[in-house]
C-alpha cells in the first residue's frame, strides 16, 4: 500500500480519475439543464431517434452521479480505489451497450467510431489509473476480496498468516474491519522513510515478536529504505535521527516518561507532522504483536532470525 508522498505515476492516476470525473459531471449537467441543445450538439445522437427530455435527463442524472463518484475518490485515490471502479461501472456498461449495438447491426460502424472516443474513452482511463496502482501494490487492502487478500499475506508474511485466517473466519465482517485498519501504522507524507522503518521496528522489538519485527523491517524495505540500515534497525544498532526515531518508538512501547523529551526533539527537528506521524506508527503497528499474543500465536524475537 502506498506510503510517502505520491510520485508522478500516483498523481497520473489520480488526475486521470478526476478529469473523467469532471468530464461525466458537467456531461451530465448539460443533459440535464438543456436536454435539447445536447440534443442537437451530438450529431450521432439524432440518428436514433426522436429526443425525449425526461430520458434524457435520466441518463444525465446517471452521468452526474458518476462524477461526483469518481471525483470523490480522486481525493484519495489510493484509499478509495473502490469508489472509483463503482464510479466507471456505469460508464463501462453504457460503453458495452454500444459495443453490442454495433456487433449486432443496430447503429453503423460510422456511428459507433464516432462516439467511441466519448462513450468507450472515459471507463477506459478509469480503468488505466487502477491498473497503474495495482501493479505497483499503492492500493489499500480494504476492498481487496479476502480469498486474494490471504493469499497475499500468505506469500509476503507466511509466519503473520495463521492469525490473519482467524480473523477472516471470525463472523461480523471482522477482516473488513481490520483491513480498513491496517493503512494507519504506515502512514507517511514528511517523516522519512528511514525514520518511520525505526520506529516501528523500535516499538515491534518492545513487543517481543520477531515475525512482526521481520514484517516491519519487510515494508521498509519495500518503502525504499537500505537493507543493511534495516538490519541495522533489527539490531538496535543505528544512529543520528533514525535512532531517535528509534528511542521514540521504543519508548512509546514500554509508556516511558523518555517519549516526551524525544517526541520534543523530532518536533524541533523535523516539525509537528513528522512527530505525529511517527507517534501515530508507534501506537498502531502494536496491534499487531498483541493481536498474535492475545490468540497465543505470538513467536519472541530470540526465536526468530532479526535480518532480511
Amino acid at each position: 500500500m502506498q506510503t510517502g508522498k505520491t510520485d508522478f505515476l500516483d498523481r497520473l492516476a489520480q488526475y486521470l480519475v478526476l478529469a473523467v470525473g469532471l468530464f461525466a459531471l458537467l456531461f451530465g449537467a448539460f443533459m440535464i439543464i438543456s436536454p435539447l441543445d445536447w440534443y442537437t450538439a451530438l450529431p450521432t445522437v439524432i440518428t436514433t431517434g426522436p429526443p425525449n427530455k425526461h430520458f434524457i435527463r435520466d441518463i444525465g442524472i446517471a452521468y452526474s452521479a458518476c462524477g461526483l463518484i469518481l471525483l470523490y475518490a480522486g481525493v484519495s485515490i489510493h484509499m478509495r480505489w473502490l469508489a472509483a471502479f463503482a464510479g466507471a461501472l456505469w460508464l463501462s456498461l453504457h460503453g458495452v451497450l454500444h459495443i453490442y449495438e454495433v456487433s449486432v447491426g443496430i447503429c453503423s460502424p460510422d456511428i459507433f467510431w464516432a462516439d467511441a472516443p466519448g462513450v468507450l474513452g472515459p471507463p477506459l482511463l478509469v480503468y488505466l489509473a487502477l491498473a497503474i496502482l495495482f501493479v505497483r501494490q499503492r492500493v489499500a487492502p480494504a476492498g481487496i476480496p479476502n480469498s486474494a487478500f490471504l493469499k497475499i499475506i500468505d506469500q509476503m508474511t507466511p509466519d503473520e498468516s495463521a492469525y490473519v485466517h482467524e480473523i477472516a473466519a471470525a463472523p461480523g465482517h471482522a477482516l473488513e474491519k481490520f483491513k480498513h485498519f491496517m493503512p494507519v501504522s504506515n502512514h507517511r507524507r514528511e517523516a522519512s522513510a528511514e525514520m518511520l522503518a525505526a520506529v516501528r521496528i523500535g516499538a515491534t522489538l518492545i513487543e517481543d515478536c520477531g515475525p512482526c519485527a521481520i514484517t516491519a523491517a519487510q515494508g521498509a524495505l519495500a518503502d525504499g529504505v537500505d537493507k543493511d540500515t534495516v538490519n541495522r534497525m533489527l539490531a538496535g544498532d543505528v544512529d543520528g535521527e533514525v535512532k531517535t526515531a528509534f528511542d521514540f518508538g521504543q519508548a512509546m512501547a514500554r509508556q516511558s516518561d523518555d517519549s516526551f523529551a524525544l517526541g520534543d526533539q523530532i518536533e524541533a527537528q523535523h516539525g509537528r507532522i513528522t512527530r505525529l506521524e511517527l507517534a501515530m506508527a508507534a501506537a498502531t503497528v502494536r496491534v499487531y504483536p498483541a493481536m498474535k499474543r492475545g490468540l497465543g500465536l505470538s513467536k519472541a524475537c530470540s526465536m526468530t532470525p532479526l535480518q532480511v
